[in-house]
């Protein structure tokens, strides 16, 4: 039972169709390594042989040396891992805001199918029908009940201009609908945005792309020409679960005097010992513009909200923990993930490549993220009557081999899965409860950040205490 509500609290963890991790490219060579461990290797050896020797049936060398590879870097911490060739390619799409699928961000239902958390805008998925809310029973004729989530998803991507048929159920329809579907290339917009009130602005970033800087510049120019008297900006950071390190350095810089500290590292290699500054050396990716240039400056004075939920993770922590220190953001919601380690790719043979973890990220304070995440200055709860979901989710600090927070000797806080009770209290709860469209007049965490810009009451979470003093508080 304890384990299944493990199962519902990761997949519901932010964009499953996106990535989970905080990135950082290197075309370096790899540090030198003093002296192989012989006893070691004819040990490996000896293991290999007799696995080829006696196992049941024949074994074929590349998967024994592929699995040995994936092991022994998928046991030093949760982040590290072998890329195959699949996966390797699924990253670098993921990281370009491009993929070849349906365009449907979605995440595991209670009752074990997939539901769809949102279709993207104008990609095949909504131009054929499909809905927020729907679930998704069969993919191709195969149901999809408790299948694995990364099974379903290999269901549903495929090669460009081929068909998938998807069964649904919708909650107000009397009988399983059926939409077959033609794949496509799906540019996924990192960024979007509106007038939420007259002179408040909401952007939401839901995952760090190398288009993401462009994207929002491009988004807060345009709301400051429509609201010409802005007065303050939300910036909604959940269920974000990360990316391009680029991104978030170019996302906090908008919004923070130029050059200021936004986030510092520190590993064992030389080159992971860093500071990152708003300024474009660090946030642009290629030669050219700084998108920055069309960011209108009030947007660097205005009040400001940053939206968070355990769902903000890696990059989205960086941005917040920055604008928390600089005292720019007041950072409204629940605590973060708390994944606060690097990752850089290391390419290898055969378009393969290693994903391994080589630092640790600082908030511009020297406060590690790892393990903690981000606590918010004014605790507010996902629905008026409770945190929901979010109060199941698992973090950082729940996940095996995790790396511990090398700057607090306070213990980590992991979510509690112990209360079964309660668990099962909330599930009931949101089975009922409609799915929640972020930015929407019942987006309840979003009203809680306007209040406080506008100087209202604002609703504290009831599973937290209120803030010591809200008067130092930034708007």
């Amino acid at each position: 039972m304890r384990s299944s509500f493990k199962n519902v609290a990761l997949v519901t963890l932010g964009v499953v169709l996106g990535i989970g991790v905080t990135m950082q490219y290197s075309a370096l060579a790899n540090k030198p390594v003093a002296g192989m461990p012989i006893e070691g290797l004819h040990q490996l050896a000896h293991a290999y042989n007799t696995i080829k020797a006696d196992y049941v049936e024949p074994v074929e060398d590349r998967k024994l040396l592929t699995q040995a590879i994936s092991g022994m870097v998928g046991a030093l911490d949760p982040h590290s891992a072998y890329l195959d060739r699949k996966a390797y390619r699924e990253l670098r799409e993921g990281t370009e805001g491009k993929f070849v699928g349906l365009g449907i961000e979605i995440n595991q239902s209670e009752e074990g199918y997939v539901r769809i958390v949102t279709p993207i805008e104008d990609a095949p998925a909504a131009r054929a029908g499909i809905r927020a809310g729907d679930l998704i029973t069969h993919v191709d004729g195969a149901a999809v009940k408790d299948m694995d989530l990364d099974e379903a998803i290999k269901r549903m991507r495929g090669e460009p201009h081929t068909k998938v048929v998807l069964t649904v159920l919708r909650k107000d329809a009397p009988a399983p609908l059926s939409f077959t579907i033609v794949r496509d290339e799906i540019v996924q917009k990192s960024v979007k945005g509106k007038i939420v009130a007259p002179g408040y602005a909401w952007v939401r970033i839901s995952q760090f792309q190398e288009p993401t800087v462009d994207d929002l510049a491009t988004k807060l120019a345009a709301l400051a020409q429509q609201e010409p008297n802005l007065k303050g900006v939300v910036l909604d950071l959940r269920n974000d679960p990360g990316g391009l390190l680029q991104g978030a350095i170019g996302v906090a810089a908008a919004f923070l005097p130029k050059n200021a500290e936004i986030v510092s590292t520190n590993g064992q290699l030389e080159d992971s010992k860093a500071r990152f500054y708003g300024s474009p050396e660090y946030y642009l990716l290629s030669r050219g513009n700084d998108p920055l240039d069309k960011v209108p400056d009030l947007y660097k004075t205005i009040p400001m909200v940053v939206l968070v939920n355990t769902g903000s993770a890696s990059a989205s922590e960086i941005v917040a923990g920055a604008l928390q220190d600089h005292k720019r953001a007041a950072i409204v919601g629940s605590q973060t993930f708390g994944k606060g380690s690097v990752q850089t790719i290391r390419p290898l043979a055969g378009d393969t490549a290693v994903k391994l973890t080589t630092a640790r990220y600082y908030t511009p304070s020297g406060r590690s993220i790892q393990a903690r995440g981000i606590v918010p200055d004014i605790p507010v709860d996902e629905n008026a009557d409770g945190d929901g979901l979010n109060a199941l989710r698992m973090r950082e600090a729940d996940l095996q081999h995790h790396l511990k927070n090398d700057t607090s000797h306070a213990p980590e806080d992991a979510t509690n899965h112990d209360d079964i009770e309660e668990q099962m209290r909330i599930l009931a709860a949101e089975r009922t409860r409609k799915p929640l469209e972020f930015g929407s007049a019942d987006d309840f965490q979003l009203t809680q950040a306007l209040h406080h810009l506008q100087g209202l009451p604002v609703q504290l979470s009831k599973r937290a205490s209120p803030p010591a003093s809200l008067a130092q508080q930034a708007h």
